[in-house]
């Protein structure tokens, strides 16, 4: 496994975007604005788009990200990872398998991975990679037809969890009326899409998340 690096080990706050139809201008502003507003991590998943395009979002995404000094992470391909010179790759459990995706992109790629049972979790623990994502913990239409974890399964994996210092996300339904209840179950990061996507002050969203995570030890 890579050597995990600050940011990573203190990311708390992870927003899975598409383009929201914005111009790339616009794009990069609301990341800038985001990161700001104290997300840690942006990944851009738009299914809808070209390669080419998918680049120019990648680019626009790269360049807010430095200014802020915070990771973005592509979904599904390793070669969009590799072109857009994403530092974090993130894999669910029908994708390439992680040491696939390790001799891809070598070291120096982190790579996450979608979990959607304690097994599946534990796994993940014990695997290349370098954090995963236990969910969805409420049904959301983001995975539609995708069976929710629930409450119980986070505390379940947040137990397992105290045995390694790798980290995890709980992911799917998480917004401010949750937040609270995914937090008492022992997550202290969370993945969020519309909570902030479709937030009408996207920064205000960000930092009202962030305020409801706990410290890392």
């Amino acid at each position: 496994m890579t050597a995990i690096p600050s940011p990573l080990s203190q990311a708390q706050l992870y927003v899975c975007t598409d383009a929201q139809g914005l111009s790339l201008k616009a794009f990069e502003d609301w990341a800038s604005m985001v990161f700001d507003a104290g997300v840690d991590i942006i990944q851009l998943r738009d299914k809808r788009m070209e390669a080419a395009q998918e680049l120019d979002y990648f680019a626009a995404l790269r360049a807010a990200a430095a200014r802020h000094g915070k990771l973005f992470s592509a979904n599904d391909r390793a070669d969009m990872a590799l072109l857009a010179h994403a530092p974090i790759l993130h894999l669910g459990q029908g994708d390439i398998p992680l040491p696939a995706a390790r001799q891809l992109l070598g070291k120096d790629v982190l790579l996450g991975q979608s979990t959607h049972s304690v097994e599946q979790a534990q796994q993940a623990m014990q695997s290349v990679a370098d954090y995963y994502c236990i969910g969805p913990v409420w049904p959301t239409p983001t995975k539609p037809g995708r069976p929710a974890t629930g409450l119980d399964v986070v505390r379940q994996v947040a137990q397992a969890a105290q045995a390694t210092s790798k980290p995890w996300f709980a992911i799917g339904g998480v917004d401010l009326e949750t937040i609270e209840s995914v937090v008492q179950a022992g997550a202290t990061r969370v993945v969020v899409v519309r909570a902030i996507t479709h937030a009408a002050d996207p920064a205000e969203a960000a930092r009202a998340l962030k305020a409801k995570l706990p410290a890392l030890g």
